[in-house]
């Protein structure tokens, strides 16, 4: 099972390709992948009915009990069936639907062949999560389906509407399933379905749950009051809609509320939310259907009524409303996206698929008429297609009592929306294949016989279904008998209907439905019905837009452009979110105050650190404010080291010393002095600001340190320090493996800041590397002389030439340095980060002694080419632990002989290390470059342009 849900993923990823080779006949060969699916599903239908259902299980997340685990139950069955069945077919028909070399074809092929492994893996699942992250790939690769044509406006706000809609509908339904799974402690669907199926105990939490749920399914399967979005989503291609709004993802809901219905449907308030919004949307959908002059939209409401129609029954939880409900599932997958594939050849060799301008195109295309005119028969529930099969059985099981009490008014209103389905398919076939009088033939191109092979399968497919009911029945049985019967003579499928009520009302609805879809009947009710003036989607945008001016006026207000104001606000925030929680706390744990410190030397730091904080904000001068500051982190530093933290201490020195450097740099730009803004009444407001929030943050540290009831994770990494990662040094052995992960990310964060900080400055690309020929000054004998100290000849202002001699001796002993840290990290004080800070500020000593050109001349590359063999090495680790047959990143230890030294022993973490290190060199030598030598050649060049005469 896991093979061929990653054959789709392997065959998407190489759909680019295929069709830059073979162009749109790419895609018959993509269809063979959902083809053998489906014929391996065919294959294990013996054994699914039989009961021994395969299931794979893969570890995904041990810790919390996650797995990858798929199970091919009747249910499951009859969706994947359907997911590859019509996907195989919807592919074959893009081979004719899209043009020789249409814009972005291999994308959408290998989009559609991933959504077709999405939904495969969906409808698989037995486990919330993967459910969950199917549910969602569903969601994203819709959106890029729906938004295929990304030049149309009405593209993008369809795709944009429908991503919006259901992913806020999945995190929803996220919730109600952790809810779920948390009540019944396993994370297994059949598990969880079986634990409330038995009659578990239910209550408030539970019921949040199953409508958080039922959010998810109502969203996904386009249910009032979210049904807006799927007829918006028509601007997408014809086999997106045939297939993701007909046959697969709008039917992901659908199959939800069947897979829950056996354990969640007795629970409140699932009936009578069930019920509400499927009957609401079945009426809605078939009225705004009898108003629609495109034959696409008119299939697009009508659907929205289906799939209400369908809900309704796969909620009802009973035996004989779940087996009409899978029977309408596979008969609504076949019939509508028929329809919709002959809508696609309509629109493609006609022009239009505007139902007023088709006239006679039946007599011409009498081939697509007949398949277009068997879905529609089929979707109106006329003998012998499947529809008239399953419109019959959903017909009994109300008659059965499939909703209790509410069963008699429910099934009047099913027979009003099975009269109103009969209508839209009469107008469908009126609008389609008709001949209108006063309106002149269409001018018209034979399709090939591939173009119309699907919707022929399809529409052919519905009436040997139908006739042949009796060998799908045991499938839709299978799932069916999960659920208690309502009623004492259980249902059965058959197209032979006995004389009786369900029949009577089939003919009345057939009879009403097609006088209702007269045009000039129609036209005139559904003008005067109430719901036809329902207009969602103008509610939808009003929304939309009313959030968007509420947004737009909150950072207004919020965001004015003032550091200090947008401080104010999120410590105002921080104050009177956690601070109140804090103060209105019940149990605050066991704070102790009895011990401030633990040496008169962490006093004695407390004290520096608060006098230069003061000190800080009498200070008028910039630079002094940020050495002040500076001096406040190295106090911090200096309280790390007393308290046993030297490689914390450490890196906080280095990091305080990198950023003061940075800082200087940005404040050459500024002017020296503290505007004149710090009266005495703006120091009060940021005195009332600054007391709360420090008192605040003293409190939650304390209230943090108290509040631990478990022994910390961390009092175990001494021992794995070196059991697992062979290191002495708690700190390091921690970043580069214990939390290597972590490591990576942060190690992104830093590659993307320095790439920030490079583009604020850099025009074009990163440039100062190396000195320029066109910038070097010309070398004269006078200059001959600066041989060691090249960059003298760089003219770059004064210089000090002591400095410059000193900082060329010094500079060769800080490097050495670095590295003694990067490689003595291991197992003492330092590591990867600490060396590279150390080497960056060799760096920064060389660039403050000589200018630019001495900074080109002590690193003669580009930081760009640091970070990138950075992110190499790092990531080459976690490669390099897989071939060494480890997980990934995982530490190993090689070991060898070496002459004179003897026994080595190697981690590979080390080379982790280097990574970080030429990351944070990367990112130093980046900053110099940036806001240093970039900003001195602007200002040199500038200087020399005032300097030429006019």
């Amino acid at each position: 099972m896991l093979v061929l849900v990653v054959a789709h993923a392997v065959a998407a990823l190489a759909a680019p390709a295929l069709v830059r080779v073979l162009d749109r006949r790419a895609f018959a060969v993509l269809a063979l992948v959902p083809a053998a699916a489906f014929a391996w599903i065919l294959v294990r239908l013996p054994d699914v009915l039989a009961g021994q259902v395969p299931t794979e299980v893969v570890p995904w997340i041990p810790s919390l009990g996650v797995s990858l685990a798929l199970r091919l139950d009747a249910l499951a069955a009859t969706f994947s069936l359907l997911v590859t069945g019509v996907g195989a077919l919807v592919l074959v028909y893009c081979t004719r639907y899209f043009g020789a070399g249409a814009r972005g074809l291999g994308r959408f092929a290998g989009v559609l062949t991933a959504f077709a492994g999405a939904m495969l893996a969906l409808v698989w699942s037995d486990d919330v999560f993967v459910l969950y992250v199917c549910w969602e790939l569903t969601t994203v690769f819709s959106f890029l389906l729906v938004g295929h044509d990304a030049h149309k406006r009405a593209s993008r706000a369809a795709a944009v509407q429908a991503l919006v809609v259901t992913a806020a509908g999945g995190l929803t339904m996220l919730v109600g399933l952790v809810i779920l799974s948390q009540a019944a402690a396993t994370t297994r669907v059949s598990d969880l379905v079986t634990y409330f199926a038995a009659g578990a105990p239910t209550s408030a939490a539970i019921g949040a749950g199953v409508v958080c749920v039922l959010v998810g399914a109502i969203t996904k399967s386009a249910l009032v009051p979210f049904h807006f979005w799927l007829p918006s989503a028509m601007a997408a291609p014809t086999p997106v809609s045939a297939y993701l709004h007909a046959a697969a993802m709008v039917k992901a809901g659908v199959y939800l509320v069947m897979r829950l219905a056996p354990g969640l449907a007795d629970v409140e308030p699932w009936r009578p939310l069930v019920a509400a919004l499927a009957v609401t949307t079945m009426l809605l959908g078939g009225i705004q259907a009898l108003r629609q002059h495109d034959l696409k939209l008119v299939l697009a409401h009508g659907t929205v009524s289906q799939l209400g129609f369908m809900v309704l029954l796969a909620g009802a939880g009973t035996r004989d409303a779940a087996l009409a409900a899978a029977g309408l599932v596979v008969g609504h997958a076949m019939f509508k996206a028929c329809l919709f594939l002959v809508v696609g050849v309509i629109d493609r060799r006609a022009g239009t698929r505007d139902l007023r301008e088709l006239s006679g195109l039946g007599r011409r295309a009498p081939v697509l008429a007949t398949a277009g005119i068997l879905g529609a028969a089929s979707m109106a529930g006329l003998p012998p297609l499947l529809g008239f099969v399953t419109k019959e059985g959903a017909f009994e099981a109300f008659l059965h009592d499939a909703y209790g009490p509410a069963a008699v008014p429910l099934l009047a209103l099913v027979v009003l929306g099975s009269v109103l389905t009969v209508a839209y398919s009469t107008r469908f076939v009126w609008g389609a294949f008709w001949r209108k009088p006063g309106v002149d033939e269409v001018a018209w191109q034979a399709p090939g016989p591939l173009f119309a092979a699907s919707p022929v399968v399809l529409g052919v497919g519905g009436l040997v279904a139908g006739l042949g009911v009796a060998g799908l029945a045991p499938l839709l049985v299978a799932y069916a008998d999960t659920l208690p019967a309502s009623y004492p003579a259980l249902l059965e499928l058959t197209v032979i209907p006995s004389i009786g009520m369900a029949l009577g009302l089939s003919v009345l609805a057939v009879v009403l439905g097609f006088l209702v879809g007269l045009p000039p009947v129609s036209a005139r009710l559904t003008a005067r019905h109430p719901l036809a003036r329902v207009r969602a989607e103008i509610t939808w945008r009003g929304v939309v837009h009313a959030l968007e001016n509420t947004s737009l006026r909150v950072t207004a207000l919020t965001q004015r452009g003032s550091l200090p104001w947008i401080l104010t606000t999120v410590f105002a925030v921080l104050v009177l979110g956690p601070g109140l929680a804090l103060l209105l706390a019940a149990d605050l744990g066991e704070v102790r105050v009895d011990r401030l410190v633990d040496s008169p030397f962490q006093l004695l730091a407390a004290v520096i650190g608060a006098a230069c904080a003061i000190t800080a904000t009498r200070v008028r001068r910039r630079l002094g404010a940020v050495l002040v500051v500076g001096g406040l982190g190295y106090a911090i530093a200096l309280i790390f080291a007393l308290a046993g933290a030297p490689d914390v201490a450490l890196t906080q020195a280095l990091v305080e010393t990198a950023t003061l450097v940075v800082v200087v740099l940005v404040l050459r730009t500024l002017p020296r002095d503290i505007a004149d803004r710090n009266t005495g009444r703006q120091r009060v407001r940021r005195l009332l600001v600054a007391v709360p929030v420090g008192l605040l943050m003293t409190g939650l540290g304390a209230v943090a340190l108290a509040a631990r009831r478990a022994p910390p994770v961390s009092a175990a990494y001494p021992a794995q320090a070196y059991d697992f990662g062979e290191g002495q040094n708690v700190v390091n052995v921690t970043l580069v493996d214990i939390r290597a992960w972590d490591t990576m990310g942060e190690l992104s964060v830093i590659v993307a800041a320095a790439t920030g900080v490079a583009s604020l400055v850099f025009l074009s690309r990163r440039s100062g590397a190396p000195p320029r020929a066109d910038a070097q000054p010309a070398v004269t004998p006078s200059t001959r002389a600066g041989g060691w100290l090249r960059s003298a000849r760089s003219g770059d202002g004064d210089r000090v030439l002591l400095l410059e001699v000193i900082t060329r001796l010094v500079f060769p002993t800080m490097m050495v340095v670095s590295l003694y840290f990067l490689f003595a990290g291991h197992n003492a004080p330092g590591g990867g980060f600490a060396g590279g800070l150390v080497a960056g500020l060799a760096l920064v000593v060389r660039y403050v002694a000589g200018g630019r050109y001495e900074l080109g001349e002590a690193v003669p590359v580009d930081a760009g080419l640091l970070l990138g063999l950075g992110l190499l090495c790092a990531g080459g680790t976690g490669v390099g632990a897989l071939l060494l047959g480890g997980e990934v990143l995982q530490t190993a230890v090689l070991e060898f002989d070496v002459p004179v030294l003897g026994t080595v022993k190697f981690v590979t973490s080390l080379i982790f290390d280097v990574g970080v290190y030429l990351i944070v060199v990367g990112l130093v030598l980046d900053v110099l470059r940036s806001l240093g030598a970039e900003l001195d050649r602007r200002r040199t060049s500038a200087l020399r342009r005032e300097e030429v005469p006019s």
